[in-house]
């Protein structure tokens, strides 16, 4: 691992006087961090950063292999190393996806935080700094598998840092965030600054209840790890803490002001629906699978028509990883995302404003949460409202009007109440709920319990060939690569992360 400075802010953010400003991120690596930043300049920036990654390489990414995305016949020959799961491209220091570097960047800011924030008594901010850190170090994790953790972000102590294995680091990352919910809780109100807070503006409440969600997301990864006694001893930690987890009306949104500019538009709109000069690239090129379509029209769900517009009065999806150039396949001729331009000038489902808030945790993927862990007899209440209240925010969100709603919950093939495997149908509708907003977590399920029977790639190596996790980077293996060798096969097709039955 590199052992670098990193400048997390620019000038502008030494004055506060818009949160605006709070985009202006800088991860220039050859720029030392200034000592004189203030935690309420630097704390936006580390929750953004957050967000950036959440919704841009790592949903793009998985959103590719969690079954959702495919490219029209015109971009046959984008996303060509995540159609083939060419391991080795994706790792590489020049085009790869650089969310190892970025993961590590980010924790070193919070890290920073965290340190000033102990030495000034701040703890609002060392609790976020360390449920954020938790975040952090599971999602590697689930990428990678072992990881350093302990010898990580300490500076030139350790240059090369020693990898622990997931199962250490999960269950370290779980203490972690309960650190920061003891620390939240003792915050004194003064000291909960709600500018600096661009995720629940300084609510106590809020962040409890997220980080014990983070938590519960952790322990449901581990449903199939043969890991029943730590599971319970951390669902009674919960329990005992008293704070529960994220209800409806309670998502995780990033709302740090975001403006109608190239690289200050929220991310996910200008990554793939309109840029500041009205288009992009993925817009044209990005179009839904066959099979999410699908999945959609066999269901009768309205969602259906809120995220996609139709071509002649029908959906038309693609083929993930096709090779072949089809007229069928054209732009022109396949779904494309329905936004404010296609809707009449009025939000849509995914795509509302350029300035729309960030998803960082919905309170429709918490909801799912809390229906397969009291499905599994984990936590008390009815797996079923659980479920019916999460498919109801997921439509919430996409602007699906009631009465609709409450159609949809009525057919058999939805109620949980008639299904065969109660946990397979609540896997199935939060992979129809989070389609393009969590696709890490829709993918991860996938991995975790096989649910939804996603198709493979047209273009993978071989018809049971499938990314169950990535290899360590160019830029590991040039500064760490004794430690990275260590860990044996991290094969991207054949090296499971721990929790992957």
């Amino acid at each position: 691992m590199k052992i670098l400075q990193y400048t997390i802010l620019t000038a502008g953010l030494l004055s506060l006087g818009s949160c605006k400003k709070f985009l202006d991120v800088n991860d220039n690596p050859n720029s030392p961090v200034s000592e004189n930043l203030t935690l309420s300049a630097k704390l936006p920036a580390a929750l953004i950063s957050t967000v950036n990654q959440e919704t841009g390489q790592i949903n793009q990414l998985t959103a590719l292999w969690g079954g959702y995305w495919g490219t029209t016949s015109e971009g046959t020959n984008l996303f060509f190393k995540e159609k083939t799961y060419n391991g080795v491209a994706i790792r590489g220091t020049r085009d790869g996806i650089q969310i190892w570097e970025g993961s590590y960047n980010t924790l070193l800011y919070y890290e920073l935080i965290k340190k000033q924030a102990i030495q000034e008594n701040a703890l609002y901010y060392s609790g976020i700094a360390k449920i954020m850190q938790g975040w952090h170090f599971m999602r590697l994790v689930d990428l990678y598998n072992n990881v350093p953790f302990e010898e990580a972000l300490q500076g030139t102590q350790f240059i090369t840092p020693t990898y622990e294995s997931g199962k250490s680091v999960y269950e370290k990352s779980i203490q972690l965030i309960t650190d920061g919910i003891q620390d939240i809780k003792a915050a004194s109100p003064a000291g909960t600054p709600a500018q600096a807070d661009v995720i629940f503006a300084g609510n106590k409440t809020l962040w409890t209840k997220f980080a014990n969600t983070i938590k519960l997301r952790g322990l449901l990864r581990q449903s199939e790890a043969n890991n029943e006694a730590y599971i319970k001893t951390e669902i009674e930690r919960i329990v005992q803490e008293g704070s529960g987890f994220l209800n409806a009306g309670e998502s995780a949104l990033a709302r740090p002001g975001y403006l109608n500019t190239n690289g200050k538009m929220n991310p996910f709109w200008e990554s793939n629906y309109r840029n500041a000069g009205g288009q992009t690239t993925n817009h044209l090129s990005i179009r839904p699978t066959v099979y999410v379509i699908n999945k959609y029209e066999s269901l009768n769900d309205p969602r259906l028509d809120k995220i996609y517009v139709p071509v002649k009065g029908a959906y038309k999806g693609v083929l993930f990883g096709n090779p072949q150039v089809e007229d069928q396949y054209n732009a022109s001729n396949t779904s494309a995302f329905r936004g404010p331009v296609e809707n009449d000038n009025k939000p849509a489902g995914l795509f509302k404003s350029f300035d729309q808030p960030s998803v960082l945790l919905s309170s429709f993927e918490s909801l799912f949460l809390q229906a397969e862990a009291a499905q599994r007899g984990w936590i008390g209440g009815s797996s079923q409202t659980y479920y019916q209240a999460a498919i109801q925010e997921s439509m919430k969100y996409l602007t699906v009007t009631q009465p609709e709603i409450n159609t949809y919950l009525q057919q058999t093939s939805v109620t949980l109440t008639s299904a065969a495997n109660p946990v397979q149908r609540i896997i199935e509708q939060k992979w129809l709920a989070l389609n393009s907003i969590s696709s890490m977590e829709a993918w991860s399920d996938f991995r975790r319990t096989g649910f939804p029977d996603i198709p493979n790639s047209l273009q993978a190596p071989s018809s049971d060939a499938r990314p169950l996790r990535l290899m360590y980077p160019e830029s590991e293996r040039q500064t760490n690569g004794a430690q990275a060798d260590k860990q044996g096969n991290d094969d991207i097709i054949t090296a499971k992360v721990w929790w992957n039955p």
